[in-house]
């Protein structure tokens, strides 16, 4: 069971729903992009990259609460963001911090960090290892390899792995994927994606369980 925000230490909830109520933050004056932009200045300078790590890695002491350590999530329906896609993690935090990504709770706590914050926890999370879990039932697994090899490989890469701008789906928790591949195949969710609504509108769901399974135990 995914845990309760109050479990969070009690001075960064207080931050979280401050920030919630406020203004989207205006962190050094910067403009739209400016995340890329400064992941792009730190990424250029190892000096700057090493500092932000260990700014990354005190700021992931607070999300371990929900995601885990070092982002192996603690919880089936809560996503892993260890091995994540560093420019992808600063593209959701963007969208969280913007309000495109709709989670009152996620909202908050990303409107209460600096930038640098935000590129330390995002540096910090790519270079976590992903715990491998086994990969359960055969034959669910195998029909799952089948499928994603037919239909999710050209965008998730056939490693599961994705790209600055796809996720890595690749050791996700089940019960995340099997919601969010729902949710797509629906069009029921908060995050719409014409691509993914076509790509699982002629899934069953049988199918989808198939795809998580084989999903979740890749490495």
């Amino acid at each position: 069971m995914t845990k309760h925000p109050m479990a969070l230490p009690a001075l960064a909830l207080a931050l979280a729903l401050a920030a919630a109520q406020a203004p989207a933050q205006t962190d050094r004056g910067l403009a739209p992009g400016a995340l890329s932009t400064r992941l792009a200045e730190v990424q250029a300078s190892p000096k700057l990259t090493d500092a932000l790590l260990k700014t990354g890695r005190k700021v992931a002491a607070v999300c371990a609460n929900c995601h885990g350590e070092g982002g192996n999530s603690i919880s089936p329906d809560v996503p892993n963001l260890a091995g994540q896609n560093t420019a992808y993690l600063i593209e959701q935090m963007r969208q969280f911090g913007d309000g495109l990504r709709r989670n009152e709770f996620m909202q908050g706590m990303i409107r209460a960090m600096a930038t640098d914050e935000k590129v330390g926890l995002a540096l910090f999370y790519a270079r976590q290892p992903v715990v491998p879990r086994a990969a359960g039932n055969a034959a669910l697994v195998a029909q799952g390899e089948a499928l994603f090899q037919r239909i999710c490989f050209r965008c998730h890469g056939t490693d599961g792995l994705g790209n600055d701008k796809i996720a890595r789906i690749a050791g996700q928790q089940n019960a995340y994927l099997a919601n969010t591949l729902r949710r797509y195949r629906s069009g029921s969710g908060e995050r719409v994606n014409e691509q993914m609504a076509e790509n699982t509108r002629l899934l069953s769901d049988a199918n989808l369980d198939a795809i998580v399974a084989y999903v979740a135990a890749m490495k």
